[in-house]
């Protein structure tokens, strides 16, 4: 959940009106630039997305007679409009703050140019309000893969991350995953604030990986492409030893994951075999 009030905190905006709707809640993580709908043209304006409005707009509205201005912009500031952002410092026409204020709409200015809000302020959302879970794991960056490690507690996992930094990988998160669906087709995945950069690994405790490695040993987040399971190896169950069985998935958030389920028993090289698993991983996906 985001309010206005949150997007107002991050990203420093000065409100100028409608303090009473700084409560609102932002739904959807698309902005809105109105250009046609300021001149009439209604039909595809999405009331529940964020306005920007910069230099292009703004001298758009100037272009308008002032009864017009007014009755054209009050059809765009509709009260279901989670806020409004003015770019560049702009000066704010009156009919702004006055609409503003009538219908609880907070009208927020930002020094950052339009292009610079946009990427900046998507980027944020998208993350923010995405669909997410939580998985017991560990994420790490193999050769610019994302690979989440499952298994059952003490199986190995943070211990082959570890072996796996070691070797020159990176560590996004240990043992909690915040994983979350930006898109239709990609999952990225993330360390909670609390236990970011930290590796917890049995007979050594807690490990600042920062500290230990260096802070280019760490990634904030990650796209993920490949899921590892873990388990332990039973006698007499069948594992794929040619490679000629089917690529099988697993489904987090509605998105398939492409899964390699790795047996573990003593002597076996577990990093190394993600390594190659990750390789293998990338081949094919050339090969699509």
């Amino acid at each position: 959940m985001l309010t206005i009030d949150q997007l107002v905190e991050e990203f420093d905006f000065k409100v100028l009106a409608g303090q009473a709707g700084l409560g609102r809640l932002v739904t959807d993580f698309s902005l809105k630039r109105p250009s046609a709908e300021l001149v009439g043209y209604l039909t595809y304006l999405p009331p529940q997305r964020i306005q920007v409005y910069g230099r292009t707009e703004l001298g758009l509205l100037q272009q308008l007679a002032d009864e017009i201005r007014y009755d054209n912009l009050s059809k765009v500031m509709v009260p279901e409009v989670p806020c409004i952002i003015v770019t560049r410092g702009l000066p704010i026409p009156p009919e702004f703050i006055q609409l503003a204020e009538e219908r609880s709409i907070p009208l927020l200015l930002t020094q950052r140019s339009t292009t610079q809000l946009y990427y900046l302020l998507i980027h944020f959302l998208a993350n923010r309000l995405a669909p997410s879970t939580l998985i017991h794991g560990v994420l790490v960056d193999v050769y610019g893969m994302g690979v989440l490690i499952t298994g059952d507690s003490g199986i190995g996992k943070s211990e082959t991350a570890l072996e796996l930094i070691r070797s020159g990988h990176l560590l996004v998160a240990d043992d909690a995953v915040e994983v979350h669906r930006v898109d239709e087709e990609n999952l990225r995945g993330r360390a909670p604030q609390t236990i970011r950069h930290l590796l917890e690994v049995r007979g050594l405790g807690i490990l600042d990986v920062t500290q230990l490695f260096g802070a280019g040993a760490v990634r904030e987040e990650q796209e993920l492409h490949l899921l590892v399971k873990l388990e332990e190896w039973e006698e007499g169950k069948y594992y794929d030893r040619l490679g000629l069985d089917s690529p099988q998935t697993s489904t987090i958030l509605g998105i398939s994951v492409p899964i390699v389920t790795i047996p573990v028993r003593p002597g076996r090289h577990l990093a190394s075999i993600i390594e190659v698993a990750v390789m293998q991983h990338r081949l094919r996906s050339a090969k699509l």
